[in-house]
């Protein structure tokens, strides 16, 4: 059943269920009110009937039923009561509705009170005209000697009649209450299904539970306020960049509490979104973008996300080595196609000797270096990258020397090659770039790669000017560039945490060749 259904169908037999328990209820009061005010009419008539003379003058009588039936049926007549009757001290009556039961005694046994104690009181019993609400109150003589008591009576089947008629009343009140409840009910199961924007709780239920797993599986911190800046949701990764524990609940928490220098209320008040805004959390440099959030044109919230700026730029970093890897393969593919149009016009000029003779000095000169890197660098992911960034070097025309002692075989399963890569590349292209501005015949780039059992040893060496000493304590620590251009400086702090994360050691020097010399040690054992 569809939630809407179920709300209206809940909602209507819940308010038609209070309705008939009211209604009852209100019956049951007012049955009670009516027979509590019957009996009390009917006692304030006995009490004052039984206080005339003339009753009291027709016991004195030679034949009192004579006396007494014309008074009592003229009371009963003006009253309304269903009879008065009236008895002496034997309960034998002096009056009755029906002449045929004068002198009979009186039927209900509830006259001892009055005759035997002398006080008045109400009484419901089964009298000779059926169940019955009495008043009962004892007739006393000139001396205050009880001489009789007089009994008024109003038969319940009168009663049960004035009962139907406020049931009748009540039945409508609560059948109009309950169609206006179910219509009711109808409305808010509409309106509720409408907030919920259609969907069923089941379906809410799986959006809440994807909604946690997607926040929960993101990197990036997130972090969400109401409209009164309290915290409403932290994911993990935003409990590991504030350095607080994951069990550590931030609900209902003012954001200003965690984060002292945020944004968020100026979002919330202005409802302005910010995009990459850098700011520092506990000494952690993170690039934030702040949204609100608004429902019906209100600003109910918003919502913060947050990164290290240091993984951004690790990011960048890669795509600048993948672009690198593309840029060596793009010069390869330059320098075959160069070749294949040299071969093609030896050809066609019918030089075929000439083009043969550069057939076998380029085969012969591509062998000899894949051969040489592949004797000195066995491991083929080094391998392939060195040819490449020799591929590199031909087009711009930098010599590229791997040193005769490089003797790198397969590198250990345990070290990610994909460091490896990153250091080496970020290396040479600094090293490139470091000797472009040189004379042709000075372009000179060294490269050492050893592994001699218990570590790995990399040298990079290039001819060029050489590093700035003031800038030796930062270069791998801030953004430092000596070359221009706004996005640099990202190289250096890759490939120092990428030794950082093989456990290595780097170190910078004066080389031979004049310019910088890089050093890198890892430890090839795995460490435990």
């Amino acid at each position: 059943m569809s939630l809407q259904k179920r709300i209206f169908l809940y909602g209507a037999l819940f308010i038609s269920a209070i309705m008939v328990l009211a209604g009852w209820l209100f019956y049951v009061t007012i049955s009670g009110a009516i027979e509590e005010q019957v009996g009390q009419r009917a006692l304030d008539i006995a009490v004052t009937s039984a206080e005339r003379p003339d009753i009291i003058e027709g016991f004195s009588a030679s034949d009192p039923a004579a006396e007494i039936q014309p008074i009592a049926e003229k009371i009963r007549a003006q009253t309304g009561a269903e009879y008065v009757v009236v008895g002496n001290t034997e309960s034998i009556r002096y009056s009755h509705p029906v002449v045929g039961r004068l002198g009979q005694k009186m039927v209900g046994d509830d006259n001892e009170k009055a005759l035997r104690d002398g006080v008045a009181y109400i009484s419901e019993a089964t009298g000779s005209l059926g169940p019955a609400l009495r008043g009962k109150a004892p007739i006393f003589d000139q001396n205050g000697s009880i001489i009789g008591v007089i009994s008024v009576g109003f038969l319940k089947t009168d009663m049960a009649g004035t009962f139907h008629a406020y049931l009748d009343s009540i039945s409508s009140i609560v059948l109009a209450a309950a169609v206006i409840g179910a219509f009711g009910s109808m409305l808010l199961a509409r309106s509720i299904k409408k907030t919920l924007f259609g969907l069923e709780p089941a379906e809410i239920a799986n959006l809440y539970n994807e909604r946690n797993a997607v926040i929960e599986s993101v990197r990036e911190g997130i972090i969400m306020v109401n409209k009164s800046g309290e915290i409403t949701m932290a994911n993990a990764s935003a409990h590991e960049m504030l350095a607080l524990p994951e069990d550590l609940s931030l609900l209902g928490i003012p954001i200003e509490d965690i984060l002292p220098n945020t944004m968020l209320p100026q979002v919330l008040e202005t409802g302005e979104s910010q995009f990459d805004r850098p700011m520092t959390i506990r000494g952690k440099k993170t690039i934030v973008n702040r949204i609100p959030i608004s429902f019906d044109d209100e600003i109910v919230g918003a919502v913060s996300s947050f990164r290290l700026q240091s993984d951004i730029e690790g990011l960048r970093s890669e795509l600048s080595q993948v672009t690198q890897y593309a840029e060596a393969l793009r010069a390869q593919t330059h320098e075959h196609q160069n070749f294949l149009y040299t071969i093609s016009g030896l050809i066609q000029l019918n030089s075929l000797e000439e083009a043969m003779q550069l057939i076998h000095h380029e085969t012969e000169e591509q062998q000899s270096l894949v051969q040489f890197v592949t004797q000195r660098l066995q491991d083929p992911f080094l391998g392939g990258l060195v040819i490449g960034l020799f591929n590199r070097a031909r087009e711009l025309k930098v010599k590229l020397l791997l040193d005769e002692e490089s003797n790198m075989k397969q590198l250990p399963p345990h070290l990610e090659k994909s460091l490896f890569v990153s250091i080496l590349g970020n290396l040479i292209v600094n090293a490139f770039e470091a000797v472009e501005h040189l004379p042709e015949n000075e372009r000179t780039v060294r490269l050492l790669l050893v592994d001699n059992g218990s570590e790995i040893l990399m040298e990079v060496e290039d001819s060029g000017p050489g590093l700035d000493p003031e800038l030796m304590p930062l270069l791998f620590k801030e953004r430092v560039s000596t070359k221009q251009g706004g996005d640099r400086g990202y190289g250096m702090v890759k490939v120092y945490e990428s030794v950082r994360d093989l456990h290595g050691e780097i170190a910078i020097e004066t080389g031979d060749l004049g310019g910088s010399l890089f050093i890198i040690s890892i430890k090839s054992e795995e460490l435990a």
